[in-house]
């Protein structure tokens, strides 16, 4: 007669042995979802099809316990994805809205430029005084109040 944990063992071995076989059954999909899976499979990095429908039905299923780790697992790279290109959608658009303010700040620096006469001192003395304003405003400049500070000297 077999001790208690040998037979915990040989239970434990024969679990650990039917957890790396799978289990063959039949499948009946749809020609519209089959093609998806033919279309994506590759691209998820599944060397199989088998194994594209499995990630897919572990997802589901974690999905549906919402208690086990596997749907953060699969649907938190998803969401960083996301994110990121979210991210670099925005950051191109500032960047391109910048590099155009930046061209008609110029213009309008030149233009300045070329209708006044402002000595060096004057100069350096604007430029820290709107470098203090700009930290002071935390960067949101409104031209009503520069020309009111301006009528006021």
């Amino acid at each position: 007669m077999k001790s208690r944990s040998e037979k915990e063992r040989e239970t434990a071995e024969k679990q650990a042995v039917s957890d790396d076989v799978k289990v063959k059954f039949p499948l009946y999909i749809f020609p519209d979802t089959m093609e998806k899976v033919d279309m994506l499979y590759e691209a998820d990095n599944c060397k199989s099809k088998t194994e594209f429908i499995e990630k897919a039905v572990r997802f589901y299923c974690g999905y549906l316990l919402n208690k086990e780790h596997t749907a953060t697992e699969f649907i938190a790279p998803q969401l960083a994805t996301m994110a990121e290109g979210i991210v670099k959608g925005s950051e191109q658009r500032l960047s391109r809205a910048m590099f155009k303010i930046a061209v008609e700040l110029g213009a309008v620096t030149h233009m300045l430029a070329a209708l006044n006469e402002i000595d060096d001192e004057t100069l350096f003395k604007l430029r820290m005084m709107c470098t203090d304003e700009v930290k002071r405003i935390n960067g949101i400049i409104n031209f009503e109040k520069a020309v009111r500070y301006q009528r006021s000297e």
